[in-house]
């Protein structure tokens, strides 16, 4: 991806997006949130980022937050599915998706454990 200010241009890789993902979903109070490579395990996309939010509230403005962050960073997004009431909202990227949940849900579907081969690159709590 390619960004663009007055003074300068700076190209962005997949996984700098997803980290500037991370650090949004963290800056917004999100909890327990990892930045998994699926390179090596995945045909479908490079990164994962998984966060935690405490109400459906929360997760719908991390998510919104997180798509208005990327989009200045130059990427839009693939797709968007789910609501912070159904406990997940998942937000398709090109290259790496991000993943939002209530607590219970995500221990439900535990994304970490399916995904156990792929390499945990960042994890903030």
């Amino acid at each position: 991806m390619t960004t663009s200010t007055s003074e300068t241009t700076v190209k962005l890789s997949i996984e700098e997006l997803a980290r500037a993902a991370l650090e949004e979903a963290s800056s917004n109070l999100g909890s327990d949130v990892v930045l998994l490579d699926t390179r090596n395990v995945s045909d479908f996309t490079d990164f994962f980022v998984i966060a935690s939010g405490e109400t459906e509230r929360h997760l719908e403005m991390m998510a919104d937050r997180i798509e208005r962050k990327i989009r200045e960073l130059g990427m839009r997004r693939n797709n968007r599915e789910g609501s912070g009431s159904g406990g997940w909202l998942l937000i398709d990227f090109p290259g790496f998706i991000v993943h939002l949940f209530n607590r219970e849900t995500r221990a439900y579907y535990d994304l970490e454990g399916l995904w156990s081969q792929a390499n945990e690159v960042v994890r903030l709590q």
